[in-house]
């Protein structure tokens, strides 16, 4: 592994080139479509769902992906090699060279994408399950029943490492959407939590990406919103941890609102735009 420093300009200059953001909340609430607002030149759509109706108008470039191992190579393309991985390992040198030998097109394409949305986060959780539960980790060494803890552990670790690969993506902006589920305690207490498989996941998101943010309704009151998932006729994305909705949400830019326009191409911009003060 080698050493390189990274001066004020060049770490300015990379901020404004990427960030990576995730945007959670309730089936059909418009989390895809807030692609349309993306310039589609510039955009690659990880599709996982084969869920893009609602965006067939839209005029940039997807790949639908139906397996966790295509999902770990299409990663590696677009983050490129991972000094520190194993050489015979995902995400290592041998990994990029085999993936851009057998799909050249994909690489060259992927090379001129500056921003990436994968639909959805939920999805490639569920592939990457149901690959993990496949695997030799995920049955007992004495009886070789399967375990369930061994495939979530397998499963956190692998999504986890695939997150964190995206995330130094140099030059591109990763967009995940997720989804948003309203969970009832047994003392009747509710709360919001992504909808993925593996706790772990989960609850780590937020420390590893740059923005979560989650869209919901909303309905003017006063000089705010108030939120109404049902009946709302707005739509707004939460983005500072501490919000009064109780909705997940994280800005590390330190440039958002409580409650931003649901408008993904503008709130990129105030992401990236110098910090006032």
């Amino acid at each position: 592994m080698s050493l390189r420093l990274v001066t004020a300009a060049m770490r300015l200059s990379t901020a404004i080139a990427r960030t990576t953001l995730c945007v959670l909340g309730p089936s059909g609430s418009g989390k895809t479509s807030l692609m349309k607002a993306l310039p589609g030149k510039d955009t690659l759509c990880l599709d996982f769902e084969a869920g893009l109706m609602s965006v067939q108008d839209w005029d940039g470039d997807s790949i639908p992906i139906r397996s966790f191992e295509d999902a770990r190579d299409i990663a590696c393309l677009i983050g490129g090699v991972n000094p520190a991985a194993d050489p015979n390992g995902y995400y290592s040198e041998g990994h990029h060279a085999h993936v851009a030998k057998t799909y050249p097109d994909l690489a060259a394409l992927v090379a001129d994408k500056r921003y990436i949305f994968v639909d959805s986060l939920t999805d490639l959780t569920r592939q990457a399950m149901a690959w993990a539960k496949q695997q030799p980790e995920a049955f007992s060494e004495r009886t070789g029943k399967p375990d369930i803890r061994g495939a979530y552990g397998l499963l956190a670790r692998e999504v986890i490492t695939l997150l964190k690969h995206l995330q130094h993506a140099e030059g591109k902006t990763t967009i995940f959407v997720g989804i948003l589920e309203q969970i009832t305690d047994e003392f009747g207490r509710s709360n919001w939590q992504p909808q993925l498989e593996g706790g772990k996941v989960a609850r780590e998101l937020p420390g590893i990406l740059d923005q979560v943010a989650t869209l919901s309704l909303f309905e003017p009151e006063g000089d705010g919103w108030r939120h109404d998932p049902v009946k709302g006729r707005t739509r707004r994305l939460v983005c500072q941890t501490v919000n009064p909705y109780g909705l997940p949400a994280k800005d590390r830019s330190g440039r958002l609102d409580i409650t931003e326009p649901a408008d993904l191409a503008a709130l990129l911009t105030k992401i990236h735009s110098p910090k006032k003060g």
